[in-house]
C-alpha cells in the first residue's frame, strides 16, 4: 500500500536513475552514445513503476533534470 508515502516510495526509483547516470559521468561518450544509454537504461528503470503506478509530477521532473544534466 503506497498511500501518502508516494514520494518516499518512488524516491528509490529516482535514486537508481541518478546512480546509473552518475556512474557514466566520468566516461567519455559521444552524443549518440549518451542518447543510446539514456534510452536503453535510464528510461527503462522507471518504466515498470510508471506502468503500474501514477508517478508524482515532481519525481518525473527530477528524473528529467538529472538526464538533461548528463
Amino acid at each position: 500500500m503506497i498511500g501518502r508515502r508516494k514520494l518516499r516510495f518512488f524516491n528509490e526509483v529516482k535514486l537508481k536513475v541518478i546512480s546509473k547516470i552518475s556512474s557514466w559521468r566520468h566516461k567519455m561518450f559521444s552524443s549518440g552514445g549518451k542518447e543510446i544509454l539514456i534510452k536503453a537504461v535510464a528510461q527503462a528503470v522507471p518504466a515498470y513503476a510508471m506502468s503500474v503506478f501514477r508517478l508524482p509530477k515532481g519525481l518525473c521532473d527530477d528524473i528529467q533534470k538529472a538526464i538533461a544534466k548528463f
